[in-house]
């Protein structure tokens, strides 16, 4: 996967690897392949033990087979802020992860999990719902860091 990557670097600004929330084979490839990493991570306790777990691994591939791979953020998913559990997560990851935690936040909404039994991106299954606007959102803030990465600024 990684020098097939190689080959398609100057055709594309970015290329994203969607994997599966495990530690698998595709998963330990597009690792291996990465330059940096976004990380989903869901408001809730068991997803931290999962993003140890992910932290651990990244150690060992950047140790081995990556020493560039890094963390590109840390995207917090189907949070609600009127729980204790979702600000409690939140404000751990923003310890740890300091500035690597995305801004914008996912929130719990019923119209992200809609979409695809419709076949549809949230953004054309329903742009105003509060789902699309925040992945709007997010990618506003992707890009602008991406800019300050080029210039220098960040």
């Amino acid at each position: 996967m990684r020098r097939y990557l190689h080959r398609l670097r100057d055709r594309f600004d970015y290329i994203f690897i969607d994997c599966p929330p495990s530690l698998g084979l595709l998963t330990l490839n597009a690792l291996v392949a990465a330059d940096a990493v976004m990380i989903p991570l869901h408001c809730e306790y068991f997803a931290l033990e999962g993003l140890a777990e992910l932290v651990s691994t990244m150690r060992r591939i950047r140790a081995g087979l990556n020493p560039d791979l890094d963390i590109e953020g840390v995207l917090l998913t189907m949070y609600d802020e009127r729980t204790n559990l979702g600000q409690q997560v939140a404000r751990e990851v923003r310890e740890y992860f300091k500035d690597k935690v995305f801004q914008t936040v996912i929130p719990r909404n019923v119209r992200l999990g809609e979409a695809p039994s419709h076949g549809l991106p949230v953004v054309l299954y329903d742009v105003k719902s509060r789902g699309a606007e925040a992945y709007q959102a997010l990618a506003k803030e992707f890009l602008r860091s991406e800019d300050g990465k080029t210039s220098g600024a960040r």
